[in-house]
């Protein structure tokens, strides 16, 4: 005759009872979660692709920061040389306008003071700074990128403009540097915007026949100046035109992660609720059994 031990049996029944809800909980868990691993002994080796998968996730979301930085830099830049070009195209419209021999002196001297003016406005515009406080024209350096200094603008700024890693290897330069924008060579030589309507505002207070002749020699400089803005434009558009292709490439990257991270540790919602419905009516089955079992007389004279 076999004997039961009544505190063998609610050894038993405990143990088989707490079994099941503890797979219960772990099946609520990955319902709630839709990740079937709770812990990396559960699956070593999918736990290891998983922490793979979220250190390549940290560094996207670096990349990611970079683009964005870069973005706001670009898009100030090309809204800078958009200022810019109208400033230069303005300031040929007045180089024309002050070409003709019909203007009196004081017709130019108010040519002058707007020529004075928007040179003012360029050496602004070639200050800008982006919205962490660096030198957009200035290269690698906080503060300005140009300084005058007894009416001569000189470029204080570094040779080069800062880069930023967008991933993959790939890098942008988030803006020009100002020679760049502002320096050219005029049919007189290597100049700068500033030297040139510095010069064409100089001439046209002092006034007589020079003054047309100044005239002259800014609309020859300055249609190259022109064209130096414009291709800085084309530029920035290219650079950010790459950042938006690098923005694709890492939202493709993204979306292979997340499919990579469903296969590796994701619990498949309808196949998890189904284990979880059957585990909990296979619980409440157990916990009933016990219940009658351990209420029978009988089971009660066994020892």
């Amino acid at each position: 005759m076999v004997t039961v031990s009544t505190s063998a049996f609610y050894e038993r029944a405990n143990q088989q009872i707490a079994s099941l809800r503890k797979q219960s909980e772990d099946l609520q868990k990955q319902v709630g979660s839709r990740e079937r691993l709770s812990r990396s002994s559960d699956d070593p080796l999918a736990a290891a692709k998983l922490r793979s998968l979220s250190r390549r996730e940290r560094l996207t979301e670096i990349d990611q920061r970079n683009s964005d930085r870069a973005k706001t830099s670009l898009s100030l830049a090309d809204s800078s040389l958009s200022s810019i070009t109208s400033s230069i195209i303005r300031a040929r419209d007045l180089a024309l306008q002050a070409s003709s021999t019909t203007l009196t002196d004081e017709n130019r001297k108010a040519i002058a003071t707007e020529i004075s003016e928007l040179r003012s406005n360029l050496l602004a515009l070639a200050n800008t700074s982006d919205g962490e406080g660096e030198s957009l024209f200035g290269g690698a350096i906080a503060g300005a990128a140009y300084v005058e200094s007894g009416g001569v603008v000189s470029y204080v700024g570094s040779a080069n403009a800062q880069v930023t890693e967008l991933g993959d290897g790939q890098t942008v330069e988030r803006s020009l540097t100002g020679p760049n924008v502002f320096s050219f060579n005029a049919p007189s030589g290597a100049t700068d915007i500033f030297a040139v309507l510095g010069t064409f505002a100089a001439a046209l207070n002092t006034g007589g026949a020079a003054a047309a002749t100044a005239a002259d020699d800014a609309l020859a400089a300055l249609d190259p100046a022109l064209q130096k803005a414009t291709t800085a434009q084309t530029i920035i558009g290219t650079r950010m035109a790459w950042v938006e292709t690098m923005d694709d490439r890492r939202t493709m990257s993204e979306e292979m992660m997340a499919q990579d991270r469903e296969t590796v540790g994701g619990a498949d919602f309808a196949t998890t609720y189904t284990r979880l419905q059957e585990m909990m009516t296979v619980l409440e089955a157990s916990q009933a059994s016990f219940v009658k079992l351990s209420s029978l007389s009988l089971f009660n004279q066994l020892s």
